[in-house]
């Protein structure tokens, strides 16, 4: 049907009234849309707009099957008050039937009845002629003439749930039963002839449908067409991708011959890891595993790239912990980790580790925020704090610093499989995540001294912090606390040298009268190729070593620890960090 100008006379599209929020997931609200119509004359046929340099195209006819049914019945409303015919599907034509929208079922178009569970509905030549017939085409047209077909002029479609499906436990049955099969061959029909079809995918691109409506007189842009075609694309492969990610799940093969990988883009951030560099935040769409890009964002200004990667990095390492733990993290190292009575107790010894670099830092606790831990966290400047929980009154107390970001997770993330990714040149590098532990039982004591229980204790905190500290790495801790860390160095002695060196001048910026690294244990995320740097830790005051082992020079390396009388265990465990 045409658009009627006195019609649109009277409409008013209340902008304030438009309004979308995000659900977390994929869904969206559309909070409520207010239009007044004053008048009302019968509409009649006239051709579309395809003259004006936008691109115009009146919306007469519309396909309307969607799972998410959040405003189908507001926006159908807003539809049919302008003329539109809406054409529906089975859930959708029922909602929408009984809140007074004048709707024809997709099987009396058709003339063909829902098959097979409803599995065949929408998989007919009259609803994908409709789609995908070239207006202004004659041979187009006259086959539609011939058979029957109309043109649908838009199509409003949301996919079966498959991903929350999944993400709720469902058995392998009811998952397969969700993989939409009409709703993406419709979609993709739609958004292959976006020259004259609008489709729409997402709950949250109804207020800018209407908007757009409300400004071009009942018709959709050429440049809204494209765009929502780009999205409509998109979304099909995000689901595509996990559908097939799901069933290389229930196979043997740990890793598939394709690799799918799919996200939603959650920010666009100012910038990446350098001002000259772009930059977004995309959050996985398959099964997720709460931390950073899952948390709930309570306060502060934009996260950056950086922060977002260096929040990860703290988040993981305190979730490795049963008992109170606090880890700050610098530029993707930890210059502060620690176990403690309460979240107070554990922050104040992990910052007591290097307040120098603590500065600026991201700070993850493992427990629920409390005022006393903020109280202590707000006295030191401070990018991020992550938790999985917070009281009202340490929120009261961070808001002090407004730019300051809060995220809570709602909680610590299951000891699951998964797999990380890293993108290089042309290809992507992709392993499990480094869930790797060990536990007391599974060290291999290798020197003649065996440990005492503190320095196992030590030993077994160290080693944990020590595999999120880039290699080569080194750590050394004492009275589950870090007092010192080297990382990143090409050389494992220099990374040695470099804890040692930290700790003593942290040491003596806090007038301690010994440097902290005596008595204290250390880490090695790799085994010590040369006894060089064995004696640097030695010398440094450590007592005991955790190390994988496995150097063609063990037995010089061990040797070098019965010299100075220390204990050394074997992992046989490695945590590389790149």
């Amino acid at each position: 049907m045409a658009f009627v100008p006195s019609l649109w006379t009277g409409l008013r599209v209340d902008a304030e009234s438009i309004m979308v929020s995000r659900r977390r997931g994929n869904a969206s609200n559309l909070k409520g849309i207010r239009c007044r119509m004053e008048s009302a004359e019968p509409a009649v046929e006239t051709e579309e707009v395809n003259s004006d340099p936008k691109g115009l195209v009146r919306i007469k006819r519309v396909l309307v099957s969607v799972s998410d049914k959040t405003s189908i019945v507001n926006l159908c409303q807003f539809l049919t008050g302008i003329g539109v015919e809406v054409i529906s599907t089975g859930g959708s034509a029922k909602i929408l039937m009984e809140n007074g929208v004048a709707v024809t079922e997709v099987s009396d178009y058709t003339q063909f009845p829902e098959l097979l569970d409803g599995r065949l509905k929408t998989l007919n030549p009259k609803i994908h002629g409709g789609l995908l017939g070239i207006r202004g085409n004659e041979e187009h047209l006259q086959a539609m003439a011939e058979h029957g077909i109309l043109p649908i002029d838009a199509c409003v479609v949301n996919l079966y749930p498959f991903e929350e499906t999944v993400n709720s436990g469902e058995d392998f049955g009811t998952c397969v039963e969700n993989i939409d099969v009409g709703g993406p061959a419709m979609i993709r029909a739609a958004a292959k002839n976006f020259k004259s079809v609008t489709v729409v995918t997402e709950v949250d691109q109804y207020a800018e449908l209407l908007t757009e409506l409300a400004e071009n007189d009942g018709c959709t842009t050429l440049a809204l067409r494209e765009k929502y075609a780009g999205a409509a694309y998109a979304r099909t492969a995000v689901y595509d991708a996990n559908i097939a990610s799901w069933f290389s799940m229930q196979g043997e093969e740990h890793f598939p011959e394709r690799l799918v990988i799919s996200g939603i883009l959650k920010q666009r951030l100012r910038y990446g890891e350098n001002p000259h560099q772009r930059a977004a935040f995309y959050v996985s769409d398959g099964p997720k595993r709460l931390g950073a890009a899952t948390s709930e964002i309570i306060q502060g200004k934009e996260l950056s790239y950086n922060n977002i990667a260096d929040t990860d990095a703290a988040w993981e390492l305190v979730c490795e912990f049963n008992e109170p733990a606090v880890a700050i993290i610098k530029h993707a190292n930890p210059c502060g980790a620690a176990v403690g009575v309460n979240p107070m107790d554990a922050y104040i010894r992990a910052l007591a580790c290097d307040p120098i670099s603590a500065f600026g830092g991201i700070v993850a606790f493992n427990r629920t925020l409390d005022k006393d831990a903020a109280e202590e966290v707000i006295k030191t400047f401070t990018e991020v704090v992550i938790a999985p929980d917070s009281t009202a009154e340490a929120l009261q107390v961070l808001s002090q610093k407004k730019n300051l970001r809060v995220l809570l997770t709602g909680g610590i993330p299951a000891d699951e499989p998964g797999w990380t990714v890293k993108s290089v040149a042309s290809g992507y590098l992709v392993q499990d995540r480094d869930a790797g532990s060990v536990t007391e039982a599974q060290l291999q004591i290798v020197t003649k001294r065996a440990p005492t229980a503190q320095e196992i204790t030590d030993m077994l905190f160290a080693w944990k912090v020590c595999k999120y500290v880039k290699s080569n790495a080194i750590v050394f801790a004492k009275d589950g606390s870090t007092v010192g860390q080297g990382a990143g160095q090409m050389s494992r002695v220099d990374s040695a040298r470099i804890a040692a060196l930290k700790a003593k001048e942290t040491s003596e910026a806090a007038q301690e009268e010994e440097v902290r690294t005596k008595g204290s244990v250390a880490a090695s995320d790799a085994f010590f190729p040369f006894p060089d740097g064995v004696e640097v830790c030695a010398d440094a005051g450590a007592t005991a070593i955790i190390q994988p082992g496995g150097s063609k020079r063990d037995e010089e390396v061990i040797a070098a620890a019965d010299a100075r009388g220390m204990t050394m265990v074997f992992t046989e465990m490695r945590h590389f960090r790149h």
